[in-house]
Order: structure tokens, then sequence, then C-alpha cells
């Protein structure tokens, strides 16, 4: 089999190399990999290695669609020939995060950019049946994020107005999640152009990013704010915040823009206000989430595809930012 592995931190440091096939010991189960979905996490591990105690050769990738090849002894929670997606943490199953929630595929533990993988059963979820295994490797995530956020812990309900940021994997899957709950969707992007094709998913207001897009927000539902905000983090923040309605929440999931942000306290005592932290989400509720993309019909939106020797492409492109998810083809 090919396989992709980092002899070290940096692009330069990565090789497609050839490997044996390995085999499920107990409580194990064989997955060939038909695609593998990137993260803007996977591109800072392989230049990087995030501060994470790597080991080399390190296989990176923490997102994966694929089908059952073979199981161990003792495996009951999935069978040959059953098509699967794997989980983020190898260790939180449901409920809380534990005080040490295990470690994440492709950075600590072995990832996932080969064509074979052995994995635990546990870290194993069944795939929704109405997508493709490019699709359904995009759920890993970036769509649990946003429906952890939204759902498992925002309690998203139909009449609520929800914002997104951007137009990346997180924020459209936020959107789509949102417009199957019964919710009013708006959009920030600093593209026109994108902005368009997020209506074309349904999304019922776009904002153009620059001065005074909180107003343009405000302005969006009649000056009572949004509900919910899944928001990129970083220096503006606290601008995004002004956005929120009384009682309103704010899941912040990544760094961009910087890890600091500033911001007055009187807004969270006025408006009494939630911000809320994501880090991904539990293997039950990636489970949830399956349920509700079969049911609900939600197609993930997939830029662009790439073959298993273009992976330095498709790191670039998203580097420069997708429209929705960066896909890595591997099946034969």
């Amino acid at each position: 089999m090919k396989q992709w592995q980092m002899n070290g931190t940096g692009i330069d440091q990565l090789a497609l190399v050839e490997r044996d096939i390995p085999q499920p010991g107990p409580g194990e189960v064989l997955v060939r990999v038909a695609a593998v979905s990137l993260n803007y996490r996977d591109k800072l591990v392989i230049e990087t290695g995030m501060g994470y105690p790597l080991s080399f050769p390190q296989v990176p990738g923490s997102d994966m669609a694929g089908s059952v090849i073979a199981i161990g002894d003792g495996v009951t929670r999935v069978q040959a020939g059953q098509r699967v997606i794997s989980t983020f943490w190898t260790h939180w199953i449901d409920g809380k995060a534990p005080t040490v929630p295990g470690v994440a595929l492709g950075g600590p533990a072995p990832g996932t950019l080969a064509q074979y993988v052995v994995l635990p059963q546990d870290q194993l979820v069944i795939a929704p049946q109405t997508l493709s295994d490019r699709e359904a490797s995009t759920l890993t995530c970036a769509a649990l994020t946003a429906w952890y956020a939204l759902v498992e812990e925002g309690g998203l309900r139909a009449g609520q107005t929800v914002l997104v940021q951007g137009t990346g994997g997180v924020a459209l899957f936020g959107a789509q999640i949102a417009l199957a709950h019964g919710a009013t969707v708006i959009a920030t992007s600093g593209s026109a152009a994108k902005l368009d094709r997020v209506r074309e998913l349904g999304v019922q207001h776009g904002v153009l990013r620059g001065e005074g897009w909180t107003q343009r927000v405000l302005d969006a539902t009649g000056g009572r704010g949004v509900d919910q905000l899944i928001a990129l983090g970083g220096s503006d923040l606290g601008e995004a915040l002004d956005t929120l309605a009384q009682g309103g929440r704010a899941s912040v999931i990544g760094l961009l823009g910087g890890p600091q942000f500033s911001g007055s306290v009187i807004p969270f005592l006025k408006q009494r206000l939630t911000i809320q932290g994501i880090g991904v989400g539990h293997r039950r509720a990636l489970e949830d989430l399956v349920r509700a993309i079969d049911a609900n019909q939600i197609k993930p939106v997939i830029d662009t595809v790439y073959g298993i020797e273009d992976l330095p492409a498709a790191l670039a492109h998203v580097e420069r930012g997708a429209f929705g998810k960066v896909v890595v083809r591997l099946d034969h």
C-alpha cells in the first residue's frame, strides 16, 4: 500500500512511501481508506508538529472514510464490508470531555493518509448511507465541530438565527445544519462571489466583511441580534460578540487571526452572553450527526478532490482557503 508520512516537521519532510498492509489485532479493524478530508490542523501538524510528542515517521491526517476489510478477535461494533468513518478523539465516547480526552488521530496518534489503516473498533462510526466516501470523509472534524457547537451544546431549534463566519468547512456545515433545523442563517465573507454561492445553499442573508459589518448583521435581524454565533476566534472575536442577541451563545472553533482577543465585559453582563470553546466532539454526537445527515439529505460541500500523489497541492489549497472542504482520494 501507499501512505504519506512525516519524517520530521515541515512540508519538505513529507514522503509518499510503500508499506506492507497492516493486520488487525484483537479489538482492531482493518479499513481500506477511500478518501481523507483535510483540515487546517493537518497543515499545522505537518509544518510545526503543534507541540505534540510525535513519533517519526508519523502518518498525518485525521478524517477518513473507507470500508472494513478485516476485523480482529472480539470486534462487535462493525463487520467486514461496512463503510465507516473515523472519530477524532481516541477516548472521548460520550458526555463531558474527560480531563485527558485521549489523543487525536494524525498527531500524536497515527493518522489516516494511508490506503489501509488499522484502528480500534471504538474509533469508528458507520458512514451515512446517503453520502459517497468522499463526502463522508468530511464529517469527522468540520461537520462534527459545527454539530457539537450548535446542537449538542447550543440546543439549536427552529426559529433561531445563526451567524457563521466565513465559507470554510465548519461554517458551511454550520449553515446547513442550522437550515435543516429550521433556523435562519447569516453568513459573512470577504468575497461577494462566495456569498452568492452561500445563498445557493439556502442561506437567507450574506454580509460582506468590512467596516460596519456587525451593524449589517444586526440590520438583517431587525436589530435583535443572533442567537448563536460560530466564531473563528482571534482578534475580531470581541467585535463579533456585538452581533449576539440577549442570552446569545458564541462557539469559538479556531485560532484564525491569532490566539488573543480583547473586549469589554459589559456586553457579557448586559446581554447575559455565553461563550464556549469547541474542540470537535465525542463519538456519540458523531453518530447522531450521521443519522441527521441521512434524515435531512445534507450534502457536504467539497471544493476540490486531489489524487493521492497531490497532497502538497491539496495542503496549499487549504492554506489559501477553500469553499467547503478539500479531499484527497486514496482509493485504488
